[in-house]
């Protein structure tokens, strides 16, 4: 319950995102709304995290604040070892260009732009030379696949081809984190598994990943599941074989379901 998976003792890596007790309120006296009461998450290098629950769960403003797009009210957050809670606006969008690359459903691409010119846009807010950043653009393309398509811009590809080039543009700057908002949200079921194969394979390159979703098939891709509710942390289980979320959810029906017979059989269901 509520993220107790760190670094390997002192001498291990240090770990990528660390909340300590943190609270998020919107509105003041009356009118508050808590969207996160106390979370505590640890994630360390290489890990690959499932964020998961309802609307209303406080995901959206757990992964803003991860993100660096939102501060918490109070408590702790380091980042890579950085202590983000007090940055400033600059200083804040500085830490996401450099240590975070995000994937949003939406792609977020700029529409009259090639693929190679959105995955470069990254180096370029990072003041990187031409050249440079061209041929990182570049192996990122390639290493999502899509090398042959350097100069398509996003109406010439597909959906998942779109996000793949978000995955690039994601990893172009080496970040320390991958943030991946709801990423097959806007693809059908095959573009889904070709871009979640993706982040499989860029997890096991020892990428650090953290999913935002609410779909259990596409969050049974990490090895790790954090459920929140009312914004705080429910559940916080590691396995990551496929099935493992499913598994459990239907045991837990049939389980629920067994004491419900039971319990009538014995007269204690009125």
């Amino acid at each position: 319950m509520g993220g107790t998976d760190g670094a390997d003792g002192a001498g291990g890596p240090q770990p990528v995102i660390e909340l300590g007790d943190v609270h998020k309120t919107y509105g003041m006296d009356g009118t508050a709304v808590h969207a996160l009461r106390g979370v505590s998450l640890t994630v360390p290098t290489g890990d690959y995290v499932a964020i998961m629950g309802a609307s209303g769960s406080g995901k959206s403003t757990m992964m803003n604040i991860v993100g660096c797009l939102d501060v918490p009210t109070s408590g702790r957050y380091l980042l890579d070892g950085i202590e983000v809670e007090h940055l400033s606006d600059r200083q804040l969008a500085l830490v996401r260009n450099r240590k975070i690359g995000f994937v949003f459903q939406s792609f977020n691409l700029l529409p009259r732009t090639s693929a190679l010119d959105n995955v470069e846009l990254p180096l370029v807010y990072a003041g990187v030379g031409t050249a440079e950043r061209r041929r990182r653009a570049k192996a990122a393309l390639e290493l999502v696949g899509l090398g042959e398509r350097l100069s398509h811009k996003p109406n010439e590809l597909s959906g998942g081809q779109q996000q793949r080039v978000a995955v690039a543009r994601a990893l172009v700057t080496a970040p320390s984190l991958i943030l991946a908002d709801e990423p097959t949200g806007n693809l059908d079921s095959t573009s889904s598994a070709d871009v979640m194969a993706l982040f499989d394979r860029l997890h096991r390159a020892g990428r650090t990943i953290v999913l935002i979703t609410h779909e259990h098939d596409i969050a049974e891709h990490a090895e790790r599941a954090i459920r929140l509710m009312d914004g705080r942390i429910v559940s916080d289980e590691r396995n990551g074989a496929r099935g493992w979320l499913t598994d459990r959810r239907s045991a837990g029906k049939h389980e629920s379901a067994g004491k419900h017979e039971s319990a009538a059989k014995h007269g204690s269901l009125t």
